[in-house]
This record gives C-alpha cells, sequence and structure tokens, in this order.
C-alpha cells in the first residue's frame, strides 16, 4: 500500500532524534472486542460480536499502566480503534462502541482513562487508530466493498467518517507522544482521508508510525527483531534496515507481542509468553541496534493484564537495569579514537556506544580493543552505531578500552562510550 512519505521538519527530526530515542521501550494495548466472541475473525466482516457483550467489568488503566512502569516504559500506544471497527471511546460517528456497550452502561472511554493513567504514571501517551482497516464498514487496504474498491461515494464517505474519528480522537484528549498507522493509509488522490492538516492542527510534534508524514517506520516483522546494521536514515518507505546515504530522518521501531504473536488476549495461551531469554534477545536486538522496542499487553476479558504477564514484565525490566544500569566506567567524546580507562584491571563482557545522534550517524566502520596484560586485544567490531549499539563479548580482563573510528561522514561525536560485567 503506497504511505506518506515522512516529513524534513526540523523541530520534528529533533524531536524525533532526542526524545524519542532516549525512550528506547515503550509499552502497546491491544484490548478490543474480538476477545468476547472467541474464533470470529473482522475479515469475514460479518456475524459481529454484538456491542453489549463487551464488559470488561474490572477494567483497569492504572493496572495496565504498572506493567509499562515495571519494564521501564518511557511510553504507551492505545489501541482505540482495530480492524473491528469497535470505538474504544465516546463517540456518535457510528452504532458500534463503548456507547452501545453494557460496560458502566454506555458511558465508559478506554481512551481517558487510558490517558489519564499515563499522565498519573508519568508516561508519554500514544494512541493507534487504523484507517486502513474496518470491518463495520467493510474496508480492507483502505476500501470499501471489503476491499475491492469501485463505490466512490461510499468511499467518500469513509474517508470523511475517518477525518472526523481522528479529529475527535487528535483533538479531545490533549497532546499526544505518538500516533499509530497500522498499515499505513491509503493516499488522499487514491480515496483515503486528508490527514496532513489535521497532524498539522492538532498533533504537529506528534512522532508518527508510517501513515501521514511518517517519521517512523515499520523494521518489517513483528519479532521485536532489527537487522543489523539498522541505520536511522532512508531514501523511501521501503528501506527496512534504513540506508546510511539516505536523506530522510526515520528511526525503526521493533513492535513484537509478549505472548507469541498474539496481539489479543485468548484463553489458554500463557504458554505463549515469551521467556525472560527470548526477551533479553530481543532487547539486544532492537534497542541495542538502534531502534526502539514497542512490547505489546494483552488485557483479558476482565479489562486487567493477566498477573503472569505483569510478572514477566517485571523480571524483562529489572534484568535490563541488573545488566546496564551501572556501567564499570563510561566516557564521551569526539574523534576517532576515545579511550576507556578502568578503575583497575577488571573483567568485562558488553561495551555500550552511543553516538549523539543531534549531529546524525557519522560513524561507518568502526572496532573496539581492550587493554590486556599481553597487549591490545580486539573486542569486537561493527558498521551503524547510531542512538546505541549493544554488544555482548566474550569475558576478558583489561585495564582499558580503545574505540576506534575507522570510517565516519565527519568527526564522530560520542555521547558514551561505555563497558560493563554483566555475567551472562
Amino acid at each position: 500500500m503506497p504511505l506518506y512519505e515522512g516529513r524534513a521538519n526540523t523541530e520534528n527530526k529533533i524531536k524525533v532524534k532526542k526524545e524519542w530515542a532516549d525512550c528506547e521501550l515503550g509499552m502497546f494495548y491491544h484490548f478490543d472486542i474480538p476477545i468476547y466472541k472467541p474464533g470470529w475473525n473482522w475479515c469475514t466482516f460479518k456475524n459481529f460480536p454484538d456491542p453489549k457483550i463487551f464488559n470488561p467489568e474490572k477494567l483497569n488503566t492504572d493496572q495496565w499502566l504498572e506493567s509499562a512502569k515495571l519494564l521501564g516504559a518511557k511510553y504507551a500506544v492505545l489501541v482505540a480503534k482495530h480492524c473491528s471497527g469497535f470505538l474504544t471511546w465516546q463517540s456518535d460517528l457510528y452504532p458500534y462502541g463503548v456507547k452501545q456497550a453494557t460496560w458502566r452502561n454506555g458511558k465508559g472511554d478506554i481512551v481517558r482513562d487510558f490517558i489519564k493513567s499515563c499522565e498519573k504514571y508519568e508516561i508519554r501517551s500514544g494512541i493507534y487508530a487504523s484507517v486502513s482497516a474496518n470491518a463495520y464498514w467493510e474496508v480492507d487496504k483502505g476500501l470499501v466493498n471489503q476491499g475491492k474498491g469501485g463505490n466512490n461515494k461510499k468511499q467518500k464517505s469513509y474517508a470523511q467518517m475517518c477525518e472526523q474519528m481522528l479529529t475527535e480522537l487528535w483533538s479531545k484528549y490533549g497532546k499526544l507522544f505518538e500516533i499509530w498507522f497500522d498499515g499505513g493509509a491509503l493516499p488522499k488522490d487514491e480515496g483515503g482521508p486528508d490527514l496532513i492538516p489535521l497532524v498539522e492542527k492538532y498533533q504537529s510534534k506528534a512522532l508518527i508510525f508510517q501513515g501521514p508524514a511518517a517519521n517512523i517506520r515499520w523494521i518489517g516483522n513483528e519479532r521485536g527483531v532489527a537487522s543489523y546494521p539498522n541505520w536511522a536514515t532512508i531514501k523511501n518507505m521501503d528501506d527496512r534496515s534504513g540506508d546510511p546515504n539516505g536523506e530522510i530522518w526515520m528511526p525503526g521501531e521493533c513492535d513484537v507481542p509478549i505472548r507469541n504473536h498474539e496481539w489479543f488476549w485468548k484463553k489458554g495461551d500463557e504458554h505463549k509468553v515469551y521467556s525472560l531469554d527470548e526477551l533479553m534477545n530481543m532487547y539486544y536486538n532492537s534497542v541495542g541496534r538502534n531502534s526502539n522496542l514497542l512490547l505489546n499487553a494483552n488485557p483479558n476479558t476482565d479489562g486487567l493484564v493477566p498477573e503472569i504477564d505483569m510478572k514477566r514484565y517485571n523480571e524483562f525490566g529489572n534484568e535490563i537495569r541488573k545488566r546496564f544500569s551501572k556501567p564499570l566506567a563510561k566516557t564521551n567524546g569526539k574523534g576517532n579514537t576515545i579511550t576507556l580507562k578502568l578503575l583497575k584491571e577488571t573483567k568485562i563482557d558488553h561495551i555500550v556506544i552511543m553516538e549523539d545522534i543531534k549531529y546524525g550517524e557519522r560513524i561507518r566502520k568502526y572496532k573496539v580493543e581492550g587493554h590486556t596484560q599481553d597487549g591490545w586485544k580486539n573486542l569486537c567490531s561493527g558498521i551503524s552505531v547510531g542512538h546505541k549499539r549493544i554488544q555482548k563479548i566474550n569475558p576478558v580482563t583489561v585495564q582499558s578500552v580503545r574505540l576506534n573510528i575507522l570510517n565516519s561522514t565527519a568527526k564522530p561525536v560520542i555521547r558514551e562510550f561505555a563497558a560493563f560485567y554483566c555475567k551472562v
């Protein structure tokens, strides 16, 4: 599907480079009416779950955001409208949503509750609202008639509805940190909604995943893993690994469910919760490869994140903090050689490098050496660094560590060069 290209707006480029990259970890929340009708597939466009069955009696968005705190996430994205078309906020766009539900006598508003919980826990808030699919409207790939199109009048009505929907979500709940489009958005000249003016009017500083005026890109999979090398710049939206010669700054975001490829809660799927080792591997291959990791939560029919999942978020967050909160030593600097001296001869097993990305990604090739009793020894090497590069190395006892930049586009600016002993 054609996607809108990223904007070169300097203000937003700076925001993406700094604030978003520093977050590193985000939480995703998928919660929709199909969990109350097991086996229903929105792609059938029939036998819709009756909105009255939507009744998460214990729903508590504070409990949801506790999962983000346990993880150490700095931002959270709520799925406000998924492919079923069910509206999770008070809206009169069409009669299929919480307003028609049994839950809270039709007065509930999940979006409102979620935003308030984000504010309470001091976590930046984001909203996902798909315009490429809506079963209630019989829309797929942005086109009416179940993705076949061919009805200009209905297509125009759908586009107008999407504009009204996003006006509600973007204007009623305050400033958003991230806006998520799953599958992008059909361009206006092909019958899609005219969204860029709405972005500029209501959420001009928001970070946008795919869709209109995108400045964050999909990494190309839902496994929480970025390829390597992974660049923040691209030439076009098909650059899943980025392009070192690209002119558009659009870093990648790795989205992944906590339960192996299950975005929504299903009874009996507890065995699919990823292990701590699997999650740490994702961390190394997302955050450690110049990308953010957006980990999903699956609230159940009661409206709560399951306890087994909460426990794993806590374990994951604790393990990240255990390994990387206290470096043995760190430094920064400019130029082709940065030397890190340790207080004493010490064993290390991890190297972390961060460029100061307000100057862009300048490193093209590097190696790291450790000074041992037998002299300088090669520890690791690489190509792209960007916001952060984490490398696990064989444990070695060193007196100092040296970063050698072998190739760069300009003088390298190293925000942090650190050594760790994580004992893993």
